[in-house]
C-alpha cells in the first residue's frame, strides 16, 4: 500500500469500478496468504480521519470521536480505525449498532481504552452489558445522537459491501434520528459538491456509506452522507453511480495491489484519456467529405434557436460539413450564425434530430413538416422485435438499419423513437422525457415517474437500451451511457461521465450536446458493421466529456459532477474546486475548439 504505482494500474484503480461480488473474490487470494488488509485499511482510515481534523484546526488529541460500528468486517475495520486514533490520545466512543462486534477489532479497542456504548438489549459483548429494559435501549439511543451529534468527527463503520438493501433496525433507527437533526441531505454541508458546516460534524465512511446501494448506486433508505469515503482494494460501482455517489463525498482509495487486470468493472467512468481517442484529427489528405458530415433535423418556428446551437456545436467539434434541414426561419438564423452550413439533403455520416421540435400534441400545424421528415428518417432504423432484423412493414429503406448511419435522437424526436432499433441510434434524454419514453413502450411495470429515474438512473437508463436496443445517454450531473459490448457475449455496458460544472444546466445545453455527439459519430466508422458497435458507447461518452469540459473552460470552474479519488499515499489530495462564473450555451459553443485541442495537445 503506498508507494509507487504504474500509470497504467493507476488509471484502472481511478476510473473502474467493481461489483461487491468481484471485490471479495479479488481480495481472496491475498487473506488466504495471511495479508493484514484490515489492519492496512485501519491503518489508512485513521490517517483519513487526522487529516479531516486537521482541515478542521483539530489535534488528535483534543477530538472527540465516535464510530457507529456494525458485528461485521466493516465494523471490525471501524474498531481497529477507532483503536489506532485512541492510541494517539484522541477521545474515541464506539457505538455497537448490532448484537456484536468482530472480536479482533474489539480486542484491539479495548486494550486501547476507549469506550464502547451498546444499543441492542440481546447484545453479546464480552465486558457490556446487555439484556437491560426497552425504556433504557431508548435513552441509550437518545445517548448515541447527542455523542454523534457533538462529535467532531463521526466514523460510519455500520454496514460493509456485504449487506444489500436499506438499513434496518437499530442502525436505521440511528440514522433517521440523525438525518432529522442533520437535514434531508443526510447532513448540512455534506457531500462532494458542498462545503463542511462548523456546526456539524465530519462524517467519514468506512470502504462504503452505510445504507447505500453498493452495487446499483440507489439509496433505498436512510443514509449518512459522508463528506470523504474511505474506500478499500478498488472502487465500487457507488463511487462512480448517482445518487449514491453524491452520498459517499470525496473518496480516497487504498490499494490493496488486486489483481484487477482480468478483472471486469461494473462500471467505468470516461477519462480525458479515453475521450482523446475519439477525437479524429486530420491529415493532410482529408478534406470536408472525408472529416465528417452531419446532418440536422433540428429546431422549429418555434424554437430556431436549438438549430442554431446544435449546427454552431456540430461544426466546432471537427467535422468537415454541417447540413441543415428546417423551416426557413431556422435556416436563415442558422446560416447567419454558421455560413458554412449547408442547407438541403445530401451525403451525411450522421444525422442529429429532434432538437427543439416539438413533441407529440405539441406542435402547431405549420411545424408538423419537421416531425413528419423525423419520422419517416427514423422508420429506417426500426428492427423487427422478433427476429431483430429490419422491420420491412416500417421503412421502404433497402439498407439494413445497423448499416444506417448513426443517429442522435432528441428530445422532441423521442417519442418517434421505433419500438427496436440496432445501436447505432443513439438517444439523449433528460430523466422526464426517459420516464415518458419507457411508459409509452410500456417497459416497465406500470408508468414510470422522472424521480424514479433520478432515484436510480442506472437502472433506468439500463432498461431503455435493453427494451429498445438503443445507445442510451441519460443525462445528468453523471451522465450515464448504456450501450451493448458484443465483444462480451452482449452484455450491457455501462460508462458514466461527470466532467461538467453545475453552470451547464443552462437552456441550450442539451442541442449543444446532441450535435456534439452526432460529430464525434460522424467522424467514426461506426455504421456499416455490427461489429463497430462498441464505438458507439465510447464515441457517445467522449462526446459527453468533451461538452462537460467545454462548459468548465467557458465558466473557468474545476467544480464536477464526479472526481476522481484520491489513490492514498499515491496521488494529491483534492485541495477544492474553484466554482467559476455562470454560463449561457452559446458560451460553451465557443469553447469547444478550446476543449479539442486540450484533449489532442
Amino acid at each position: 500500500m503506498g508507494g509507487s504505482i504504474d500509470q497504467e494500474r493507476l488509471q484502472m484503480l481511478r476510473f473502474n469500478a467493481y461489483a461487491a461480488d468481484t471485490v471479495r473474490e479479488l481480495e481472496r487470494p491475498l487473506l488466504d496468504d495471511g495479508v493484514p488488509l484490515m489492519r492496512m485499511a485501519a491503518a489508512a482510515a485513521a490517517h483519513e480521519a487526522e487529516r479531516m481534523l486537521d482541515s478542521q484546526g483539530i489535534t488528535v488529541e483534543d477530538a472527540n470521536v465516535v464510530v457507529l460500528a456494525g458485528a461485521g468486517d466493516n465494523g471490525g475495520d471501524g474498531l481497529f480505525t477507532a483503536a489506532q486514533l485512541a492510541g494517539d490520545d484522541a477521545q474515541v466512543t464506539v457505538v455497537a449498532v448490532g448484537r456484536g462486534l468482530h472480536d479482533g477489532g474489539f480486542s484491539a479497542f479495548a486494550h486501547s481504552g476507549g469506550r464502547v456504548l451498546v444499543l441492542d438489549p440481546e447484545a453479546d459483548i464480552s465486558g457490556c452489558v446487555s439484556g437491560f429494559s426497552a425504556g433504557e435501549a431508548g435513552e441509550r439511543l437518545r445517548v448515541a445522537v447527542e455523542l454523534a451529534n457533538q462529535a467532531d468527527l463521526v466514523i460510519d463503520a455500520m454496514t460493509g459491501i456485504g449487506v444489500s438493501g436499506a438499513l434496518h433496525g437499530i442502525a436505521a433507527t440511528l440514522a433517521t434520528a440523525l438525518l432529522d437533526l442533520w437535514g434531508p441531505g443526510g447532513r448540512p454541508g455534506s457531500g462532494a459538491a458542498q462545503a463542511h458546516t462548523d456546526d456539524q460534524p465530519m462524517v467519514l465512511a468506512v470502504d462504503t456509506p452505510s445504507g447505500i446501494g453498493v452495487d446499483d448506486g440507489t439509496i433505498p433508505g436512510p443514509c449518512l452522507n459522508a463528506d470523504r469515503t474511505v474506500m478499500f482494494g478498488a472502487l465500487k460501482p457507488c463511487a462512480m453511480l448517482p445518487p449514491a455517489s453524491y452520498a459517499c463525498g470525496k473518496v480516497t482509495l487504498v490499494d490493496f495491489g488486486f489483481d484487477i487486470d482480468e478483472a471486469e468493472p461494473a462500471a467505468e467512468m470516461m477519462d480525458a484519456d479515453l475521450a482523446s481517442s475519439s477525437i479524429a484529427v486530420p491529415s493532410v489528405h482529408d478534406m470536408k467529405y472525408t472529416r465528417g458530415v452531419v446532418g440536422l433535423v433540428t429546431g422549429s418556428a418555434r424554437y430556431p434557436g436549438a438549430a442554431v446551437l446544435g449546427a454552431s456545436a456540430a461544426a466546432r467539434s471537427g467535422i468537415g460539413m454541417v447540413r441543415y434541414l428546417g423551416p426557413q426561419r431556422a435556416q436563415d438564423l442558422v446560416l447567419r450564425a454558421l455560413p458554412e452550413a449547408v442547407i438541403g439533403k445530401g451525403h451525411v455520416n450522421a444525422w442529429v434530430v429532434g432538437s427543439g421540435v416539438p413533441a407529440s400534441g405539441d406542435a402547431p400545424d405549420d411545424e408538423d413538416i419537421q416531425r413528419e421528415t423525423i419520422a419517416k428518417l427514423l422508420s429506417h432504423y426500426a428492427l423487427s422485435p422478433d427476429s431483430g432484423t429490419h422491420d420491412e412493414d416500417t421503412s421502404a429503406q433497402d439498407t439494413h438499419p445497423e448499416a444506417m448511419p448513426p443517429i442522435v435522437v432528441d428530445a422532441g424526436a423521442l417519442d418517434l423513437l421505433p419500438a427496436l432499433v440496432p445501436g447505432n441510434v443513439v438517444i439523449t434524454p433528460h430523466a422526464g422525457e426517459l420516464a415518458s419514453l419507457l411508459t409509452r413502450l410500456g417497459a416497465a411495470d406500470g408508468p414510470v415517474t422522472a424521480s424514479q429515474v433520478v432515484s436510480a438512473p442506472t437502472q433506468y437508463a439500463t432498461l431503455a437500451h435493453e427494451s429498445t436496443g438503443a445507445t442510451v445517454v441519460l443525462k445528468g450531473a453523471v451522465s450515464v451511457i448504456a450501450g451493448t459490448d458484443p465483444y462480451d457475449g452482449g452484455r450491457t455496458r455501462v460508462i458514466l461521465c461527470g466532467r461538467a460544472p453545475a453552470w451547464l444546466g443552462t437552456a441550450g445545453a442539451g442541442d449543444i450536446l446532441a450535435g456534439m455527439i452526432g460529430a464525434l459519430l460522424s467522424q467514426s466508422d461506426v455504421s456499416g458493421s455490427p461489429d463497430d458497435a462498441p464505438a458507439v458507447a465510447d464515441t457517445v461518452a467522449a462526446a459527453v466529456y468533451l461538452h462537460g469540459l467545454a462548459a468548465a473552460i467557458a465558466s473557468h470552474s474545476s467544480q464536477c459532477g464526479w472526481s476522481a479519488p484520491e489513490v492514498y499515499g499515491v496521488s494529491e489530495r483534492d485541495t477544492g474546486h474553484d466554482a467559476g462564473k455562470p454560463i449561457i450555451a452559446s458560451d460553451v459553443v465557443r469553447a469547444i475548439p478550446q476543449a479539442v485541442a486540450q484533449l489532442i495537445g
